[in-house]
């Protein structure tokens, strides 16, 4: 049953191509001379080196270390930085980061309203990249081209995904329309969860993998929760790793994950989900590393749906 999975999700993949408008993200927009250095003492990714070629993956970090949001961040300009997001958390990560501006000079808006992002992937996306971005392999390239940002995101089972941006009234990218649905589970196959808001708090960024895919520096200087996260990292107390799961049951982020056992604890919780098009559901899950070493985990109890899990589909960093 499982090749026969396998089999479809390849034939399924092979076939993607097009975009979609992502109705589900928004962006916070911040302007000003002090804009990168200000993110820079934020956020757990480096933005004052931030070239206008490439965009980041960031995580925002309560003091206790646990990710109060994610984004992925670009330059428009020097001045002029947008960060990618879950909607459903916009408002209140928008308020949050307001609070700290003080006297830096800074001005943090939503610009949901004022661009349009769109999700590519496949041949569309290829076609959008071609002599733009050095490379269509690597995840975080981006390329300015009229009035538009393409940024390379990491690739689902081998297919080429990118973002694209624009100001709201740019023309939209050329490809056939695909569902939300079939986006959602190429980000699941990604590897990569975005923060939303059944999950605020829920992580330190390793326990969903952000080092290893670059999304924390280490090298950088503080920000929020920093020492919690290099203690994490450097002291060998990380329990917690993310990832595939696959089941016949629905799972939705912040869904707990069970396993074997007389405790009946959980060891684990759903980060990201989507409905599979091969057949059942797919998910990314934050679970502890001894759980998904001994396999038979369950959806919600210990009795509940089994999962299958799988590693994430890119290396984890064992050392930085």
């Amino acid at each position: 049953m499982k090749r026969i999975i396998m089999r479809d999700m390849e034939k399924t993949f092979q076939s993607l191509n097009g975009v979609i408008a992502l109705g589900n993200y928004g962006l916070i927009r911040v302007q000003g001379d002090d804009a990168a250095k200000f993110l820079h003492g934020q956020l757990t990714n480096d933005f004052v080196l931030l070239g206008t070629d490439q965009a980041r993956l960031a995580g925002y970090c309560s003091a206790k270390g646990r990710l109060l949001a994610s984004f992925i961040g670009f330059k428009r300009s020097p001045t002029d930085i947008l960060l990618v997001c879950s909607r459903d958390i916009l408002a209140a990560t928008q308020k949050r980061l307001s609070m700290f501006v003080m006297r830096a000079k800074a001005r943090i808006s939503d610009a949901s309203a004022d661009f349009a992002l769109f999700g590519l992937v496949g041949a569309a996306c290829q076609n959008a990249m071609t002599n733009r971005v050095a490379s269509a392999d690597g995840a975080w390239a981006k390329a300015d081209f009229d009035d538009v940002s393409l940024v390379t995101l990491y690739p689902a089972d081998d297919v080429v995904r990118a973002l694209w941006l624009a100001p709201v009234d740019h023309a939209a990218p050329a490809g056939e329309a695909i569902t939300q649905a079939l986006w959602d589970w190429s980000e699941v196959r990604s590897g990569i969860a975005t923060v939303s808001a059944p999950i605020v708090e829920a992580f330190v960024p390793q326990m969903l993998n952000y080092e290893s895919v670059g999304g924390v520096n280490f090298k950088k200087g503080c920000y929020p929760g920093q020492e919690v996260v290099a203690r994490s990292q450097f002291r060998g107390t990380l329990k917690r790793r993310a990832y595939l799961a696959h089941g016949d049951t629905p799972m939705t982020p912040g869904d707990e994950v069970f396993a074997g056992g007389p405790a009946g604890q959980p060891c684990g919780t759903v980060a990201h989900a989507a409905a599979s098009p091969a057949g059942g559901f797919d998910a990314i899950v934050s679970m502890q590393i001894s759980a998904f070493e001994a396999g038979g985990v369950s959806l919600g109890g210990v009795d509940g749906p089994p999962l299958a899990l799988s590693a994430p589909p890119y290396p984890l960093l064992a050392d930085i």
